[in-house]
C-alpha cells in the first residue's frame, strides 16, 4: 500500500525541503517522491488536513516500560503503543526495572523482544549495581550489547567518587552518563517543591538547592574529567543558569526538561491530586518561565515525557504515600507545544524532539529526502483537542491531564515500513 502525505510543511534540518509545503509518497518504507502534488490511486492511504506538518520521527529520551518485573504497570508492547499514540518512533528506556537492566543479557532481552515494533527501542543501562550507587556495573560489556547511555534513573548518585569514575571510564568508549540531579540528603522525604504555595499544604518540601548543588557538583566533575554529561529533569531557574554558564565555558554538557514541568506549577497542588506528585516536583511559575526561556535559547536541549506508569494502588492513596510519577508519552508533545506556543518557534520545539535527543545519544538522524527510509511523524501544531481516558494506550492511568485542553496533536507515525495512526 502506498501512503501519500498531502500539502504538509516539512520541518527537518537535514532535509533540502525544510520549511517548504510539499506532498510525500511513501512506498515499501521508503520516501519515493517529494513534490508539490502527487496523484493518488484507489487503495492509497491519504493523510491530508489543514495546517499539516511532517518531521523526522520523534524520539523520547526518558521512558519507563516497567518490563521485566512490573508488567502489570506497563510492558514493552503496551509501552510501544503509548509511544505511537504520542507520535514517537523512537524511545530510550530507563534501567529501573525489577531487576534493573545491568547486564548484557538484560539489554539483549529488551532489544530482541522489541525489534519488530514500529518504535525503535534503545536501552539505557544501570550505572551502578542494583542502582545502589556503590559499585559500577560492567559498562563496557553493556556498551557492546548496545546500551545507549548509563544512568541510575531517579536514584541519584550521591557518591562523587563513583560519579567521577563513571565519567572517566565511559570516556574510553564514548559512553554517555546521564545524571539525575538531586542531593538525597537535602531532598530527604520531601513530597513537593519547597515554596510558599506548598508550605500551607503541610507537605514536606524538596528545596531547589537539592537539584542545584548536584548540578554544580557534576559540572565540576565533568570539567575535571573532560567528559560528557547529560542532566535529565532540569526544573529550577538556577539550574538553567548553571547549565547556561557551563555551556558558555565550553563544557560538554546537555540538559533535558520534562514536558509537564513546562506546563504545570506547584500552585496546582491545592487539591492534593497524587497524579501531580512527580520528581523533580512541580516548581514555581518563575522556575517554569526560566525553563521555557532555556528551551528557547538552547540551554535546554531535549524535551522528554518521563513516562512513569504506576498502578492504582501506588497512586490512589494519601499524597505522602503515593508513588512519584505520571504517564507522559501520549501527552508529551501536546503539553510542550501548549506551554511553548508563541514563546518558542515550532522548528525549535521539534528539534527538541528529533535532532537533540539523537545527537545527545550519538544516534543516526533520519532524513526527509527522496530515497531515504521513512521515519516520520505527521502532526498538526494547530489542532485544539481535549485529552480523555480513551486516548491512553498505557496500561496505567496516572495522569493529571484527563480533561485537559491542548494545542497540537500527532496524527500518524511511519517507521520500519509500518504506519500507525496516533489515536
Amino acid at each position: 500500500m502506498k501512503t501519500i502525505i498531502r500539502s504538509a510543511k516539512i520541518i527537518s534540518k537535514q532535509s533540502p525541503f525544510n520549511g517548504k509545503v510539499k506532498s510525500l509518497l511513501i512506498e515499501n518504507g521508503v520516501i519515493k517522491k517529494i513534490a508539490d502534488d502527487i496523484p493518488s490511486s484507489k487503495g492509497d492511504k491519504i493523510i491530508e488536513e489543514k495546517d499539516l506538518c511532517v518531521s523526522d520521527g520523534w524520539f523520547d529520551m526518558k521512558a519507563n516500560f516497567r518490563e521485566p518485573g512490573l508488567e502489570y504497570k506497563e510492558d514493552l508492547m503496551s509501552g510501544c503503543k503509548a509511544a505511537i499514540a504520542g507520535g514517537f518512533t523512537g524511545v530510550q528506556l530507563m534501567p529501573s526495572t525489577t531487576p534493573p537492566v545491568q547486564s548484557k543479557s538484560d539489554i539483549e532481552f529488551i532489544t530482541a523482544k522489541t525489534k519488530d515494533q514500529l518504535v525503535d527501542v534503545h536501552v539505557a543501562a544501570a550505572l551502578s549495581n542494583n542502582l545502589e550507587g556503590k559499585d559500577l556495573t560492567e559498562m563496557y560489556d553493556m556498551h557492546l550489547a548496545g546500551a545507549s547511555a548509563y544512568t541510575d534513573d531517579k536514584h541519584a548518585v550521591n557518591d562523587a567518587g563513583l560519579m567521577m569514575r563513571a565519567l572517566l571510564y565511559s570516556k574510553n568508549f564514548g559512553g554517555l552518563i546521564i545524571s539525575f540531579p538531586e542531593d538525597k540528603n537535602i531532598a530527604g522525604k520531601g513530597q513537593v517543591n519547597e515554596s510558599a504555595a506548598t508550605t500551607k499544604l503541610g507537605l514536606k518540601g524538596i528545596p531547589s538547592i537539592a537539584e542545584e548543588l548536584m548540578i554544580a557538583r557534576d559540572l565540576k566533575l565533568a570539567e575535571y574529567c573532560d567528559a560528557r554529561i547529560h542532566f535529565s529533569s532540569i526544573s529550577t531557574a538556577e539550574s538553567v543558569q548553571l547549565i547556561r554558564e557551563a555551556k558558555k565555558k565550553g563544557l560538554k554538557v546537555t540538559a533535558e526538561v520534562f514536558a509537564h514541568n513546562l506546563l504545570l506549577d506547584d500552585s496546582m497542588l491545592e487539591g492534593f491530586d497524587s497524579n501531580l506528585k512527580v520528581k523533580p516536583p512541580l516548581r514555581t511559575p518563575k522556575d517554569m518561565d526560566a525553563l521555557i526561556k532555556g528551551v528557547g535559547d538552547g540551554t535546554i536541549d531535549v524535551i522528554s515525557s518521563d513516562h512513569s506508569p504506576e498502578d492504582v494502588e501506588a497512586k490512589h492513596r494519601e499524597f505522602d504515600y503515593a508513588a512519584f510519577g505520571i504517564i507522559g508519552l501520549e501527552t508529551c508533545f501536546a503539553a510542550a507545544n501548549t506551554a511553548l506556543n508563541k514563546k518558542v518557534p515550532l522548528e525549535k520545539i521539534i528539534a527538541c524532539f528529533v535532532d537533540a535527543p539523537r545527537t545527545v545519544l550519538n544516534l543516526a538522524l533520519p532524513e526527509i529526502k527522496e530515497g531515504a527510509a521513512a521515519n516520520l511523524t505527521v502532526f498538526n501544531p494547530q489542532t485544539e483537542w481535549t485529552f480523555t481516558a480513551d486516548h491512553i494506550k498505557s496500561k496505567s492511568r496516572n495522569t493529571p491531564f484527563i480533561g485537559a485542553k491542548f494545542k497540537g496533536k500527532a496524527i500518524a507515525v511511519i517507521n520500519k515500513d509500518k504506519i500507525a495512526d496516533c489515536e
